[in-house]
Order: C-alpha cells, then structure tokens, then sequence
C-alpha cells in the first residue's frame, strides 16, 4: 500500500465500527468508511469536537447533522496547492486526500520530462474536482480536464485558481467515451491519460457507464490517444472489490504496443492510530523513458 503521510491540512484521527473521523484544517467531521470493520476503544460519536456527522438514511443516500459552527465551505492546502472543501450529498467534501501519493508520483514524472524540453499534454477523465488536473498543471502540464457534470468542473476551475494556476487547463463538460471517441477521430494525442472512472455513472445526455463492462474496453479506446513514447497512464478506482492487480492487467494488456512498467497498488492514509486505512486502488504504467 502507498499512504499518503505528509499532509499538514488533513488528518485521519481514529476509526471505528465504520466511521472516521477526521480534521479538515480544524474542522472536525465523522463520516462512513467501509473499510472500517472494526471496533475502536471510544466511541466517536460521543467526541465533544465534531462539527458535523453524517447520517445515513434507510432510504438511500444521507445528510449531514451540524453539531457545532460548520461552514458551508472552506480550504486544505497540501504542500502548494489549495483545494476548496464543501461537504455534499453522500458525504463527500470534493477531495479524496490518499490521491495525494499519485499527485506526487505525477508531478515527479511531469517536471522531469519538462527538464528534457517541450511540452506534457495530460487528458483527465470523470476528473471530478480537479486535484489531478491542478496538481499536474502546476507542474508545467498542459491539462484536458473532462467530466459529465458541470458543477464538478466549475469547482475544478476554482481549485485551480486557489492554487495559482491561472492557465494550463482545458475544461471539458462532457461523456467521456464521447470526447476520446472524438478526439479519436481528430488525431489529437497525449503524453500522459488519468482516469477515475466510477462503478457506475451516467453523463449529460443519459449514457450509461458500468465499470466491469466498460472499464477494458475503454482503456483500449484511451491508448489509441497516446503519443508514441507516452509519459505515463494511471487508474484511480474505489469500486468495491475490484482489486489492484485487476487495474495492472487491464493497462498489462491494453498498453502491450508500448514499451515501459506497469505497478498497482492500493492507496490509503496515515492515521492517527498509527494503522493505514486503506481507500482505493491505482494502476499506473510508466513509460520506459521515464520510470522512477
């Protein structure tokens, strides 16, 4: 497992029977995770510092129960970067702060390549907020960022700003597997491809994305918009039981024209508690001009 552990804004301060509890640059919030089946020695909803809980309804879906001063919205930074945290509906914030191992890893690869001359086009699909596409254009990078929903990619633009990075990004509110059909059909290549595709996802115009039916098939479809040495194509996944090495297989074989080294692996976060809590799985192919 690679963990994120540097991080200055945000911590992971205990865990038990499936909820987390964690300080968000000092606002304290306690949220479903479930990776946590086990059971800790406090119980974390008796804590006298939380601002906010979220409830689970029986009905599907949730809400936050505010406790004590919650704001509506307010920033993390993680080394230079910034990021706007607003807790939503299904108790996420707008960052999923583990990523930071793979921001490091790209932004390594990025500034080294850019060491050499010329410029890194990176194509982000289902980008949501947009923490890879402004790590990676602070950097140097010259990002597309594509997502389906528009509110994700005006937040993304505002992530980029509180970052100081005023240009660089291309945003794109569109189905992904309509924009790489296109941008097939236009020749237009990349040196680098992200993807966070979820298990199951809708874009604008009703189209239906299933991430065991689709995932391989579409990785296939990205590699056609790969430049002849390409810098480096990552997978991000949190659908339940969809391991590692089952990212390292689809890229292994959807990438076998291209000469570099694959990896997977699960990511996670340093707690508190001094355990990992593990939140998801990546893939990522290096290209053999750029391995670490």
């Amino acid at each position: 497992m690679k963990c994120a552990d540097d991080w200055k804004d945000y911590k992971i301060l205990s865990t038990s029977d499936g909820m987390k509890l964690e300080n968000w640059n000092g606002v304290i919030l306690l949220r479903p995770d479930p990776q946590v089946i086990w059971s800790g020695e406090e119980d974390l909803f008796s804590r006298n510092d939380i601002n906010a809980v979220y409830r689970r309804s029986e009905k599907g879906g949730g809400a936050w129960e505010k406790r004590k001063s919650f704001p509506e919205e307010w920033t993390v930074g993680y080394r230079d970067l910034t990021f706007k945290i607003k807790p939503m509906g299904f108790k996420h914030t707008g960052l999923f702060p583990e990523q930071a191992v793979n921001w490091n890893a790209m932004r390594f690869l990025i500034e080294r390549a850019k060491s050499d001359g010329g410029e890194v086009k990176i194509l982000n699909l289902f980008a949501y907020t947009g923490a890879a596409s402004v790590a990676c254009a602070k950097s140097g990078a010259l990002v597309t960022h594509v997502d389906a929903a528009r509110g994700m990619v005006e937040r993304a633009g505002e992530n980029a700003r509180l970052s100081g990075v005023e240009s660089g990004i291309r945003y794109i509110v569109d189905d992904c597997m309509k924009f790489v059909a296109r941008e097939i059909r236009r020749g237009n290549k990349y040196d680098a491809i992200i993807m966070d595709p979820p298990s199951y996802g809708r874009g604008p115009n009703g189209e239906m994305w299933k991430i065991e039916r689709d995932l391989f098939g579409f990785v296939k479809s990205c590699a056609r918009l790969l430049s002849e040495k390409p810098l480096f194509f990552l997978i991000n996944s949190y659908t339940t039981g969809l391991q590692p090495a089952v990212l390292k297989n689809i890229l292994t074989l959807a990438l076998k024209n291209f000469k570099g080294k694959t990896e997977a692996y699960e990511v996670g976060i340093a707690t508190e508690e001094g355990i990992p809590l593990p939140c998801g799985a990546s893939g990522l192919f290096t290209g053999d001009n750029y391995e670490n």
